[in-house]
This record gives C-alpha cells, sequence and structure tokens, in this order.
C-alpha cells in the first residue's frame, strides 16, 4: 500500500459484525474507519464475494530455529502464516535448541527470526524443572508468558514439571504478573511410549481422555489457589469441558484453547501408518469433536489455533508409519481458518462464531489487545477470504519446511485471497504460488514484539 490507502468491503468483521466499510490506512496503522461513500481515486476494492478480515493471529506456533531448522524456520513459517491469512504468531519455547528458557536464549531466538520474519512475532518462555525460581528476568525480557509440560515433553531438553513443580511456577507466576500455558496430560496415565504399531487405536488408547481430565484438574487447582493466570493448551478431550466452564464460572483465571485437527479430523477416519496424523494429545473420536464444536458455539473455548508442530518428513515417517514411533505433531498453520469453516458450515454455524476465536481469543490469551481487530489506531493487519472458494490442499505447495500434512488431499471451503502487514501486502493469491511470485520475493517485514508492544 501507499503511505494512505483506502480499502473498501461490502462485509468486512468490525466490532463483533459484517457491515460494509471504507478503512484508510497511514503509515502502517489504521487511521479511520468510515461508511463507504464514494470511490476515492487508487483505492482497493474487495470482491463482494470475498470478506475483509482482520489479520489471524496464532498464539501456538513451534517454529524450531534455531537447533531444528530442518523442521521448520523463521522464513518458511512465517510465509506459511501470511498465506494462512495470519499476521501474528507467538512462537513456543521448543523445539529449538536452545530452547526459550533464559533471557540468553530468548536473545538467540529472536535474531534468528529478526532477518527472516515476514509477518509479526512474539515469544513464549518455557517453565521447566531447572528455571523455577528464576522466571523473572525471562518475563522482564518481554515473553508473553511460561510454556510448561506435565508429561514429556519428546524432547530431552525441555523437561516436564511434576505437580509439586507445577504449584511453584504458579506461585511464581502470579507473583511476577505473567501467565503460565500449559501441555495438561498426567504421565501417571499415559503409556510407556516406544513401537505401537501401524494402527491408530493402539496410540489413541496409550494417551486416555482420563489424562487429559487429571492433569486440567491439576492446573485449575493451582490456579485458584495462587490466583494466577493458567492457559490449557490445545483441548483435545471434550470431557474436560464442565470442569472447565465451572472454573470460569468460579473465577478461575482460566483460558482454553483447541486445534483446527481435532474439529476436524476424527480417530475413526485416521488410515493405518497414517503418522501424519499423530499429536498428543491425540485425535479423538467423532463423538469427543462433536462436545469439542459445542464448546465452541457456547464460548468455554477462548481460542482456535494451530498447534502447528511439523518435523521432518523422516521423522513423522519413523518406523514406517509406527505410530509409537513418530514424531507426534500436526502442520497446519497455513490451514486452519479454511479447515475449521469448512466443517463448520457443513454443521451450520456462521462464520462469525469462529472468528473471535481465530483473532480476538488468542490474542487475549496473549495479552495482545490490539491485534486481530480493525479499529483506529490498530496496525494495519487485514486479510481477505474468500468464504466459497475452493481449496483442495497439496502439501508440496504449502509453505510449510516439510511436504507432510494431516490435510493433503482434502478439499476445503474457503481461501485466503490476500493478507496485509502493517499495511504491506506479504501474501497475494492472484500473483501466483511460491518461487517467482511477487508477495514471495518480497523482504521480511515482520517485527519481533514484546510484552506490551503491538
Amino acid at each position: 500500500m501507499a503511505d494512505d490507502t483506502v480499502i473498501r468491503a461490502e462485509r468486512a468483521w468490525i466490532d463483533g459484525d459484517f457491515r460494509p466499510v471504507q478503512v484508510r490506512v497511514t503509515n502502517g496503522v489504521i487511521s479511520e474507519i468510515s461508511e463507504p461513500v464514494g470511490a476515492p481515486r487508487g483505492a482497493v476494492q474487495i470482491p463482494d464475494d470475498a470478506v475483509l478480515l482482520p489479520g489471524l493471529v496464532d498464539s501456538h506456533v513451534h517454529v524450531n530455529e534455531p537447533g531444528r531448522t530442518e523442521w521448520e524456520g523463521f522464513r518458511s513459517a512465517t510465509l506459511a502464516a501470511a498465506a494462512g491469512g495470519v499476521t501474528t504468531i507467538v512462537d513456543m519455547p521448543l523445539n529449538s535448541i536452545p530452547p526459550t528458557t533464559t533471557v540468553a536464549a530468548l536473545q538467540i531466538k529472536r535474531a534468528a527470526a529478526a532477518a527472516a520474519a515476514h509477518v509479526d512475532i512474539g515469544f513464549w518462555g518455557g517453565a521447566v524443572p531447572e528455571n523455577l525460581g528464576e522466571l523473572g528476568p525471562v518475563h522482564e525480557a518481554g515473553v508473553f508468558g511460561f510454556k510448561s509440560f506435565l508429561a514429556p515433553s519428546g524432547v530431552d531438553e525441555f523437561g516436564h514439571l511434576d505437580r509439586a513443580q507445577l504449584d511453584a511456577a504458579m506461585d511464581e507466576i502470579a507473583r511476577i504478573g505473567s501467565r503460565l500455558i500449559v501441555h495438561a496430560e498426567d504421565p501417571d496415565l499415559l503409556g510407556d511410549g516406544g513401537a505401537l504399531g501401524r494402527g491408530y487405536a493402539a496410540f489413541l488408547a496409550s494417551r486416555p481422555p482420563a489424562s487429559e481430565e487429571a492433569a486440567i484438574d491439576a492446573v485449575i487447582a493451582a490456579a485458584r489457589r495462587s490466583g494466577g493466570r493458567a492457559h490449557i493448551l490445545h483441548l483435545s478431550d471434550a470431557a474436560a469441558l464442565p470442569a472447565i466452564r465451572a472454573a470460569k464460572a468460579e473465577g478461575v483465571d482460566l483460558t482454553v484453547e483447541t486445534c483446527p485437527h481435532y474439529l476436524t479430523i476424527t480417530a475413526e477416519e485416521i488410515p493405518d501408518g497414517a503418522s501424519e496424523f499423530k499429536c498428543c494429545p491425540p485425535i479423538r473420536e467423532a463423538g469427543n469433536q462433536d462436545l469439542l464444536w459445542q464448546g465452541i458455539v457456547d464460548g468455554t473455548i477462548d481460542a482456535i489455533v494451530s498447534d502447528h508442530s511439523p518435523s521432518t518428513v523422516e521423522r513423522k515417517r519413523a518406523g514406517s508409519g509406527d505410530f509409537g514411533l513418530a514424531w507426534g505433531g500436526i502442520s497446519g498453520l497455513q490451514v486452519g481458518l479454511s479447515a475449521v469453516w469448512t466443517e463448520a458450515r457443513r454443521r451450520g454455524i456462521p462464520l462469525e462464531t469462529l472468528l473471535p476465536l481465530f483473532t480476538t481469543g488468542p490474542a487475549r490469551v496473549a495479552g495482545l489487545p490490539h491485534v486481530g481487530r480493525i479499529e483506529v489506531g490498530a496496525p494495519a493487519h487485514l486479510t481477505v477470504f474468500g468464504v466459497d472458494d475452493a481449496l483442495r490442499i497439496d502439501a508440496r505447495a504449502l509453505q510449510h519446511r516439510n511436504p507432510i500434512s494431516a490435510y493433503d488431499g482434502k478439499v476445503l471451503t474457503g481461501k485466503i485471497r490476500r493478507t496485509w502487514l502493517h499495511g504491506q501486502s506479504v501474501f497475494d493469491a492472484s500473483e501466483g504460488g511460491a518461487g517467482e511470485a511477487p508477495w514471495f520475493r518480497r523482504p521480511p517485514s515482520g517485527r519481533l514484539l514484546t510484552r506490551g508492544t503491538v
């Protein structure tokens, strides 16, 4: 965009509703919102069969650089985000090496991101047994909160917390005014690990719903006792929703997210050996998915985020598709809104119900009050979504570094057509795909965010 540009749309998502709008962008910031009267010269007109949305927010992304950049790096991840309409991501403290558990490690991570960010990036810190009692300096360095595991994380350099350590972490989080985001599975209720075979049922049985429920109960108890802020990551077990609802009603400072793969894929449809579907906690049965959707509709669930956790194809196919040996993680950063909208529309759920969970919901989880909104003074992060466009997923054509995806071959409804970051075009489907397309060759313009910035 020029330094002063007008975007016009018949349907723009503003203040929780769609309406005709004219948005003026000045020096990368939304400077005016008005009725679309007249047609200013040079205005960008959004086609009537598409909607103008705020840039999406994904508060759960594993970029893995440095240390495991062959799994995913900042350039590939942020190009995928832009192509998926996502203009702000918050990076997880693992599986990079070193993990983001110290100020020095955060500086290394930020240096790696600075030269390759095509969208804005914030960072979570990590709470591990070794740094409990020393979270304050990392908090002051600008992380948005602290990630912890209650079961083994899958990588040796990021240890999990036992129940006493969870309580200690919550006390420290409350004292410094941060938030604890928790991978909630109880290790005492998980299988022993190792080879399980190519059948999905054995893997699903190894990570039962009771493990999530017990761990979530522990997080709720720790948050209630300490008064600290807690967030439940990647909820897959809908049976935990009543406890979450009750805790929220009681006033416990608790939020919860789920992921597109839990809302769009069921255990019953996962073929033998299809380890691209492996994630932890696992994708569960169709009846469970129905109840997760109830949690979306009734507002219990606060955010829908990707938990983009990629690896190399070789790691995802380890053991020739053995669900016990393959890496557990779904690559879905680029396709989240399309996948969820496809299933929502099938269920008769309007787009208006979904949009807060892709925008203001994850922004609130991360503590970013001015992103995920089209409002005066907000950064001009915008995306255009063709609500009826067909989108056939080819894992080789996605911007993710490794060409393997649980969505490969699916035909979805709804496609991102264009994305702007701080008023600058970072994706334009009309220019073509990766390689020679102008959007792909533009220099990175993303900013590194710290707590309290936009």
